[in-house]
């Protein structure tokens, strides 16, 4: 089968700091992966290099067999890949259907109708429980809700491949889970690849786990096989600095 996404030895060198190093990675359409890894590790230079905000000094990027490693972030959107951010990147005076309304009308093209665009829009906000927050303006939502908002702006250029970059940032505790309950109803042949550093969320999500240590995949496996591997636990708990 086609990877929804694959890197083949994808590196980044800014000078003579190197922050991606021969990453050969792949996400299988329907996945529900995960990439973990400590502060520094280099995991949002992954998914910028994977959407196109930065080139690779070396290697190749497939979107669903499509070699997209010199494709602009807005064509790699069109050819469906979104993304999320660690800070939202939401319009904060326009309300949260006018936000989803202008990324449907991005995807659609400016020339659908207006009421058109503002159903689509609603739907997608329904789809995420947010109906009664449509009217809203986005600054005046709980965060929490705000993160959802997020999602349906991605959701709305319907992608095949969708990147969440640490949704549950800033999110307090308690609404943290509304957020990977709605993660959890994403259409089953969507690729979501998430990073993220809360584990129990993680562990919640994933079906599969990567680990990044400077720049470098450590390992990967299944949420109990990363669990019990002694590598990872050497990373998280900083052993490594009292050998």
């Amino acid at each position: 089968m086609t990877p929804a996404l694959e890197t083949i030895g994808i590196a980044k060198q800014f000078g003579a700091i190197r922050v991606a190093n021969d990453i050969h990675f792949r996400l299988e359409p329907g996945a529900r992966h995960a990439l973990i890894g400590p502060n520094g590790a280099g995991k949002t230079t992954f998914v910028n290099l994977l959407t196109g905000r930065i080139s690779p000094s070396a290697g190749r990027i497939l979107l669903n067999g499509t070699d997209i490693t010199r494709t602009g972030e807005a064509a790699r959107a069109r050819h469906g890949l979104a993304r999320t951010f660690q800070i939202n990147n939401l319009f904060p005076a326009l309300s949260a259907l006018e936000n989803v309304r202008l990324a449907v009308a991005e995807h659609r093209g400016l020339r659908t109708a207006r009421r058109a665009l503002l159903e689509e829009a609603f739907a997608h906000l329904t789809r995420l429980g947010l109906r009664d927050d449509a009217a809203t303006v986005v600054r005046a939502l709980p965060y929490g809700k705000q993160r959802l908002v997020e999602i349906a702006v991605a959701l709305a250029a319907e992608p095949s491949v969708l990147l969440l970059d640490e949704p549950a940032a800033g999110v307090p505790g308690g609404e943290s889970g509304i957020i990977f309950d709605v993660i959890e109803q994403l259409p089953p042949g969507m690729a979501v690849l998430m990073i993220e550093h809360d584990m129990d969320l993680v562990f919640r999500f994933a079906r599969r786990i990567t680990v990044l240590v400077r720049g470098t995949i450590l390992v990967e496996g299944t949420p109990a096989e990363i669990a019990a591997d002694p590598r990872v636990r050497e990373v998280y708990l900083g052993t490594r600095a009292h050998e």
